[in-house]
């Protein structure tokens, strides 16, 4: 089968597509014949050597993708080989096949296409262990995103919408910001521009959960718009993994700093996510409240072009790879 490996890590040219053996699933898996692929941060990362995949995955890259069930493991019930499939994934998503633990597969949502369906999980997912199950996000409340525009960010200010909270996101341009505005974003900020921290203030408003993609560089500028017992979470380093934190500002406000990651995570924690998630986001793509944003789709072929898009960071919703 065709997959896309990294044999020496470096730029966009260090990808490759090779020949691979279709994997065999193992009790409590299902292998799922590839229709689509998302790209996502990671990927990038462990292209460039920053991000190895866990003990025992695949070094194929690919943490989301939608297909076909094949064949199912010993031990697997629920799921049926000929059924409509998206998957979240420790690695192994751009490829032809891939084996994945049972419960972090799930039935397309009704009202979508099997491509578009490859890039919900890893963004599904994210959103809602991250500002629902750790950040609490209750109704009436306030949700800052840091890149509103990306795949997570177009999920997260859909969600938080349908679940009543006001949602703040900042972006790098006017067409990023328009783009989410149209998506239901109640404030739209633009960095490259204004200072996030000052226009909240200036606007009185504060945030009771932050979805943070930029790390340490964020960090003081995050804590000082917390709300009293707000909580921020952290994903992801894109703007560097140390800074100098203020536990005085953090203590004023009962406020709390949480840091977290998916892809590591043992496959029934994965499972338990998964299933919350669907439970509660599945149905709200169904009815079209929340609706999956495709800013291009590449062949397998192209996962280079793709790559270098996320890096330009030039789109607007999800990159995906077909097959």
């Amino acid at each position: 089968m065709r997959a896309v490996t990294v044999p020496t890590p470096g730029g966009v040219d260090a990808l490759e597509v090779v020949d691979r053996p279709i994997p065999e699933p193992a009790a409590g898996e299902v292998l799922i014949r590839v229709t689509a692929a998302g790209v996502n941060r990671a990927d990038l990362l462990q292209r460039q050597g920053f991000y190895d995949p866990p003990p025992g995955a695949t070094d194929v890259l690919g943490l989301e993708c939608s297909g076909d069930i094949v064949s199912v493991g010993e031990g697997v019930t629920d799921l049926q080989p000929g059924s409509h499939v998206c998957a979240l994934l420790s690695g192994g998503g751009y490829a032809e096949y891939v084996s994945v633990p049972a419960g972090q597969v799930a039935t397309v949502p009704s009202g979508i296409s099997l491509v578009e369906s490859a890039g919900l999980m890893e963004t599904a997912s994210t959103v809602w262990s991250n500002v629902f199950m750790i950040g609490k996000l209750q109704h009436g409340e306030t949700l800052l995103v840091h890149g509103g525009s990306s795949g997570i960010g177009t999920m997260a200010i859909q969600v938080a919408k349908a679940f009543g909270a006001t949602v703040v996101v900042t972006v790098g341009s006017e067409e990023k910001a328009q783009f989410c505005r149209e998506l239901g974003a109640d404030v739209v900020i633009n960095y490259r521009e204004q200072d996030f921290a000052e226009e909240m203030k200036s606007a009185d408003l504060r945030a009771d959960v932050i979805l943070d993609i930029i790390g340490g560089k964020y960090l003081a500028a995050n804590v000082s718009v917390l709300n009293t017992a707000g909580r921020l979470v952290v994903i992801g380093m894109q703007g560097g993994t140390k800074a100098e934190l203020n536990l005085g500002a953090l203590l004023t406000k009962r406020a709390a700093v949480m840091a977290t990651s998916l892809r590591a995570r043992p496959s029934n924690e994965k499972a338990a996510i998964v299933s919350a998630m669907v439970a509660q986001v599945w149905p709200l793509i169904s009815d079209g409240t929340v609706r999956p944003i495709v800013h291009a789709t590449y062949p397998l072929e192209d996962v280079r072009q793709a790559h270098q898009v996320l890096e330009d960071s030039s789109h607007i919703g999800k990159v995906l790879l077909t097959l």
